[in-house]
């Protein structure tokens, strides 16, 4: 009764209704894909710390058309991860949870503390070293499948509301480390791949100006585009986010009224469940494996490792938090609806879970340091993992108690009674 009670207020404060996208479904079964992304990292450990360890490094060394496997993965396979990013990235901004600058306010601010402390703590702690220094970045990001994960297997403990919260500061965040990558982790720059990269855009923007809706189209130039990017200095991730950029949201022509027809829906629910139960969890296999024989406790108190940690643990949340805590107060954003201020700070724990983009920007801020880049990996491993656990135990314990009228967002009350 309580349940039909929650869906029958959900349904009248959610005014007007939403289409359904890939987005409620990541919800639905963000469990099942943050488990499997765990489980690939625990295996990666086990293995290469196995009598099958020089088998595993070898494997990810192995040349493949010039490029390494490890490379292949991270450039080939996470392009297509951050076109999937891109396309969400698009699509909440035009008619999503961040189509107006109200619903922006919140997720932005708290994003962008998200990511000030992380880095602010890390670089307290490198300062004095400056090759430690190159990785700044690391902590500042946030892994949507994970934190969404821990959300989905606290179920109805925690509302609907933080979750929408968190997907769209995930979001912002992952546009934040997008811009970070691209103007501090991109290598020596060659123009006439840029030029030939700007060529393929170019077409690329004319086509969606002229209402081209074939999406086959858009994604052959787009394997051009990140050739293009690949050979050119900047990361070929990037090529991805460009790709999602361009494609068609509306169109012309019968379904121009039904943008869940559009190509970008379409492409986005083709490939959200490669990229959530294949291009991640692999990613994940191949970054996370590091050997563990002959390091001693103490490598955790090291700039690099201690860095990441307390960034991911407080520096997400004190930023998160903090900045939340403003925006309510200085009335620059309202509280998610229903929720506790202890349920936005165990959200806030959550997004000190930085597994995929942590360890893709530490593979770039260390790719030709293997002693560092391995202490990455003990430092994200070992931050997300008090992340995520504090976090849970705190929504978990939070969930009992409802929130106070006077903590429910007032746009969500005023719509219910205008209802």
């Amino acid at each position: 009764m309580a349940q039909q009670t929650d869906q029958s207020e959900a349904h009248h404060t959610d005014w007007p209704p939403k289409r359904r996208s890939p987005l409620h479904a990541f919800l639905e079964s963000g469990a099942a894909a943050g488990v499997l992304l765990v489980f690939s990292a625990a295996l990666a450990l086990i293995i290469a710390n196995s009598a099958l360890g020089p088998v595993y490094f070898k494997l990810l060394e192995a040349k493949i058309a010039g490029l390494s496997v490890l490379h292949w993965i991270n450039d080939g396979l996470m392009a297509v991860f951050f076109l999937l990013v891109g396309l969400e990235i698009k699509r909440e901004f035009i008619e999503g949870q961040l189509a107006t600058w109200s619903r922006r306010a919140l997720p932005a601010l708290a994003a962008l503390g998200g990511m000030i402390a992380p880095a602010a703590i890390y670089a307290a702690l490198a300062w004095s070293d400056a090759q430690a220094l190159r990785g700044w970045a690391i902590p500042a990001a946030t892994d949507i499948a994970f934190a969404l994960g821990v959300l989905a297997i606290l179920g109805p403990r925690v509302p609907v509301s933080l979750k929408i919260f968190l997907t769209a500061l995930a979001i912002l965040d992952d546009l934040g480390a997008i811009l970070i990558i691209a103007l501090f982790y991109s290598g020596n720059l060659s123009l006439p791949m840029l030029a030939g990269a700007g060529a393929c855009l170019a077409i690329l923007i004319a086509l969606n100006l002229r209402g081209v809706r074939l999406l086959p189209l858009y994604l052959a130039i787009g394997v051009a585009l990140w050739f293009f990017v690949l050979q050119s200095g900047i990361h070929a991730t990037l090529a991805g986010v460009t790709l999602a950029l361009t494609i068609p949201l509306g169109g012309h022509g019968t379904e121009s009224d039904e943008p869940e027809h559009s190509p970008l829906h379409t492409l986005e629910h083709r490939l959200h469940p490669w990229s959530s139960y294949l291009i991640v969890p692999v990613f994940g296999f191949a970054n996370a494996g590091v050997s563990i024989a002959g390091m001693s406790p103490s490598l955790l108190l090291t700039p690099v490792p201690l860095g990441i940690v307390l960034g991911l643990f407080l520096g997400k949340q004190i930023g998160v938090f903090g900045f939340a805590w403003l925006a309510v107060r200085l009335g620059l954003g309202t509280m998610p609806a229903k929720a506790t201020w202890a349920q936005l700070y165990g959200v806030s724990l959550l997004c000190g879970i930085g597994f995929t983009m942590s360890l893709f920007i530490g593979a770039l801020a260390f790719a030709s340091n293997a002693a560092l880049n391995d202490a990455t990996k003990i430092g994200v491993l070992a931050g997300s993992a008090l992340s995520a656990v504090i976090g849970y135990v705190v929504l978990h314990l939070a969930g009992r108690h409802p929130a106070p009228a006077n903590e429910r967002a007032p746009a969500a009350i005023s719509r219910k009674r205008a209802h």
